[in-house]
């Protein structure tokens, strides 16, 4: 049995055991506390600087610089890059597919296609396809409007974003991306981007540049005037050409007579059948013209009776309007009579529903004089 001897000492064991742990917990408590309670803000003793959160702040405030971005845009490229809509969309106004035809699409108002049914997301996530728009739209189209019907996943490369906004702009023979977008790129690819615009030039070039970009009017008249000014275009003074083919250029005092030569040359060309845009064709640059056919191989083949989505080039020049056999041409070109002469081409490729309303070739012209004569004279050289 325990006397009460033993059991004071227990209790008094214990007592102090309690009493030298509550002093130690005091103890340590003073020692390492970080101060403060539950919910009070604590600061760090000691901040070691990675610098990420710098680094955080620099990727979130830097966005992409969309005039660079179009200013290096490739149209060419961005035209195999639009095989991967055509299984849905098409080129050709007012010819819908799976998707909303594209043609005039930068610049348009979304969801505007008459006789498209849309999802009606679209329209929440914007009002204009500019061509930011398209480019944000089109690295992420269910990201941009959720909910929208369009399957595709997106682009994931920027260039090709920009590529395919290019093409898509030009392929109703107008640009609608904004003139910026060229004026705030590198000063070299600048001044000549801005040579094919007046109004880029006279409010960015410095003046020795403008000197340099304000050439003669001859070459003025046959590089930049619109299409309303050709009649300008055909009259250009026959002494630059003589000029060139003719003369040195140190012998100016000597123009009127190789002007009265390229005069009769002019008028002998014209009996023989010939006109202002053969003579361009004369002295085109087939090379370029190559370079230009490649917009037209998705849908024409050089070989001869080998036709695509439409005629065989081969031989064109000189060929019976609608004279390809086995090709079945649209009532708008069956009802054109005559010959594809050097001038019906240009005009059929300055603007090809202008030219026979309804035909169904979808591409939309090429607006430029000079280029028709290079592609002319590259055709030239395919089987004639």
């Amino acid at each position: 049995m325990f006397d009460t001897m033993t059991l004071t000492k227990t209790a008094g064991a214990f007592c102090g055991a309690l009493l030298i742990f509550m002093l130690g917990n005091w103890a340590a408590e003073s020692i390492y506390s970080m101060g403060g309670g539950h919910g009070e803000d604590h600061a760090q003793g000691y901040v070691i600087d990675t610098g990420e959160d710098e680094a955080a702040e620099e990727v979130a405030d830097e966005a992409p610089d969309m005039a660079a971005i179009f200013a290096s845009a490739d149209a060419s490229k961005g035209e195999r890059v639009f095989n991967k809509c055509k299984a849905c969309h098409v080129l050709e106004d007012g010819a819908n597919g799976v998707g909303p035809h594209l043609y005039d699409v930068v610049g348009r108002d979304v969801g505007a296609v008459d006789g498209f049914g849309y999802s009606g997301a679209l329209s929440e996530a914007a009002d204009v396809w500019t061509a930011e728009e398209l480019y944000a739209f089109l690295e992420n189209p269910a990201g941009y409007a959720p909910g929208t019907s369009m399957g595709f996943a997106g682009l994931g490369k920027s260039e090709d974003r920009a590529n395919v906004i290019a093409y898509l702009d030009q392929a109703d023979g107008e640009t609608d991306i904004a003139i910026e977008a060229a004026a705030e790129a590198p000063t070299e690819e600048a001044a000549s981007e801005e040579a094919a615009s007046e109004e880029a030039a006279s409010e960015e070039a410095p003046a020795e540049e403008t000197a340099t970009e304000e050439a003669p009017a001859e070459e003025t008249a046959t590089e930049e005037a619109p299409a309303e000014e050709a009649t300008t275009e055909e009259e250009a003074p026959a002494e630059e050409t003589a000029n060139e083919e003719e003369a040195p250029a140190e012998e100016a005092a000597a123009e009127e007579a190789p002007a009265e030569e390229a005069a009769s040359e002019a008028t002998e060309s014209a009996d023989a059948g010939g006109s202002e845009f053969a003579a361009m064709v004369a002295s085109a640059d087939a090379g370029n013209g190559e370079r230009l056919y490649r917009r037209c191989q998705a849908c024409h083949k050089l070989e001869d009776g080998a036709n695509g989505v439409g005629p065989h080039l081969y031989g064109v020049v000189g060929r019976d309007i609608a004279g390809v056999d086995g090709f079945n041409y649209s009532d708008a070109l069956s009802g054109v009579d005559g010959a594809w002469t050097l001038d019906q081409l240009s005009a059929w490729i300055e603007n090809p529903r202008e030219f026979a309303p309804g035909n169904r070739m979808g591409f939309a012209g090429l607006k430029d004089e000079q280029d028709r004569a290079d592609l002319m004279a590259y055709l030239q050289t395919i089987g004639n």
